[in-house]
């Protein structure tokens, strides 16, 4: 896979081993703007690799750096997710900018960067996030448009569960201690409650939780979720 290099002078040195990925949308008009701003030292935001609309790869900040994409946010007990994570911004408007689709060039090249990174560092799956999953509070990117499918199908992300589901009959106190144990920040339930939606559930982001949310988690919290993939 061919990668532009477009070095960013926006990192650090990294102080946790990597064990993540984030996915983001740029949230910009273009992505010239997006790649421009995530090379202005003023700016002080980065991420490791941006992909274009056409499917052009950029590298921005090599893999054994630290750099600037998640800002506040929590994931499964780290709470600097940028020493622990490779950023991956995607061109998209987002939803303050007109939010639409990905292209299919957009995600046939970023299969491959995230099975390369993903087998480079040894990732889990349940670790391959986007950036509404660790600050929830936040942020809404890549947002419920993302085709998270496309990557669970080749067991580069979880799957939607959808087979042998079981409502377990949680409480909200019990949901939210389960959706803890997950992974998700859940100081806000709300925002946890909906970011898990936007991820898991698209077409309904309602933060209610109701038996297809509870038999979702329940089933991602078992070792082998059955979906899409």
């Amino acid at each position: 896979m061919a990668i532009l290099d477009t070095p960013s002078p926006n990192f650090d040195e990294r102080t946790l081993p990597i064990s993540m990925i984030v996915l983001h949308y740029t949230g910009m008009e273009d992505g010239p703007s997006a790649l421009a701003r995530l090379r202005d030292p003023a700016a002080k935001v980065s991420s490791h690799y941006l992909v274009e609309e056409d499917g052009t790869v950029c590298r921005l900040v090599a893999e054994d750096k630290r750099a600037w994409h998640a800002g506040r946010s929590h994931w499964r007990g780290i709470t600097d997710v940028n020493a622990a994570s490779i950023g991956i911004e995607i061109v998209n408007p987002g939803h303050e900018f007109g939010y639409r689709p990905f292209t299919d060039e957009q995600i046939d090249a970023l299969v491959p960067l995230v099975a390369a990174i993903k087998t480079r560092h040894a990732i889990t799956r349940g670790n391959v996030v986007g950036h509404s999953d660790i600050a929830p509070t936040r942020k809404r990117d890549p947002g419920e448009l993302f085709p998270w499918f496309r990557l669970a199908k080749l067991r580069l992300a979880l799957p939607r569960p959808t087979r042998n589901l079981m409502d377990p009959m949680w409480t909200q106190g019990g949901f939210l201690l389960a959706l803890e144990r997950f992974g998700y920040d859940v100081e806000n339930p709300m925002a946890a409650i909906m970011a898990f939606q936007r991820r898991f559930r698209p077409e309904l982001i309602d933060g209610e939780i109701d038996a297809e949310c509870r038999m979702i988690l329940l089933a991602l919290l078992l070792p082998k979720p059955q979906g899409d993939e």
